[in-house]
């Protein structure tokens, strides 16, 4: 239970700095790329085994963990067009709903359990999700382009799978490090030709935000993995539990630390939340 305490209070932490990029102006896409760097380093710090590159480049999981990056960065861009073309909330929504992929997963893959309380549970998180997602005026429009948010919650979805599914338990560390060393490389490729085309500016700020976010991620995605493979727990729990605790915290941190406005309905969904993770633990 502590390595999926820590993996809610890393992913927590990662919606507060994200909250303080635009307090202090700093760009978002260079911090991110700073953030893939030290995610990578933390996953070589971490790595006990010595380093060769010939038998890791072997491993079928070394071609996934490079897709996986790619993909990391795709989804990212595909999260910002969602929240300018469909709203904020679409974007919040689709993102955190794709939950039900891994946790359908484990059910028809990994033959995991399905009891009356398990289901209830995990109907009473996506329920909770929506309600706490969406923000009082938010301007929603599902009609236009529809198409981004179908995309993110696939994406968003396949990439949690997918980590659970081909992360190895004893190169753990490493796969994590390959995949946001993948996304790094790509995004500074990015940022390379974004300084180009619009003669943006190196700032500053970018890299203390961006190391900071790089420790969170990492020990969110590190410690998700630890939960996942703790015996007794099974993903689509862990999964449930992770997603609909972390929604709850930021709301809770919007409303105390950020002064955001919470309506009734994202009262409703912290409560369908935690009632959801007692029926789940259940």
């Amino acid at each position: 239970m502590i390595f999926l305490i820590l993996s809610v209070l890393s992913s927590t932490a990662i919606f507060v700095l994200f909250k303080l990029f635009n307090k202090h102006n700093v760009n978002t896409l260079q911090a991110i790329v700073y953030n893939y760097i030290t995610a990578s380093t933390c996953g070589l710090l971490l790595y006990q085994k010595p380093i060769q590159l010939n038998y890791f480049i072997s491993e079928p999981w070394f071609y996934v963990a490079l897709a996986l990056g790619f993909l990391f960065i795709a989804i990212f861009n595909v999260m910002a067009l969602t929240a300018q073309k469909n709203g904020l909330s679409v974007a919040s929504v689709a993102s955190k709903m794709s939950v039900i992929i891994p946790v359908l997963f484990g059910i028809i893959i990994y033959k995991e359990s399905v009891g009356f309380y398990k289901i209830l549970g995990i109907i009473l998180a996506l329920a909770a999700v929506v309600l706490a997602s969406i923000k009082p005026k938010s301007n929603v429009r599902l009609t236009r382009s529809i198409y981004l948010p179908i995309v993110l919650f696939l994406g968003s979805g396949i990439i949690e799978t997918s980590v659970n599914h081909f992360a190895p338990d004893g190169n753990m560390p490493l796969f994590l490090s390959i995949i946001f060393a993948s996304a790094g490389i790509i995004g500074f490729a990015l940022v390379g030709l974004k300084s180009v085309k619009t003669k943006q500016r190196f700032n500053r700020k970018s890299i203390p935000f961006g190391i900071a976010l790089g420790l969170v991620n990492y020990s969110s995605m590190y410690f998700l993995l630890k939960a996942l493979r703790v015996e007794g727990f099974e993903t689509s729990s862990v999964f449930t539990i992770n997603n609909v605790a972390i929604v709850a915290m930021t709301c809770l941190i919007g409303l105390l630390v950020f002064k955001e406005l919470i309506s009734y309905k994202n009262w409703l969904g912290i409560g369908l939340a935690l009632i959801s993770i007692v029926l789940v633990i259940l």
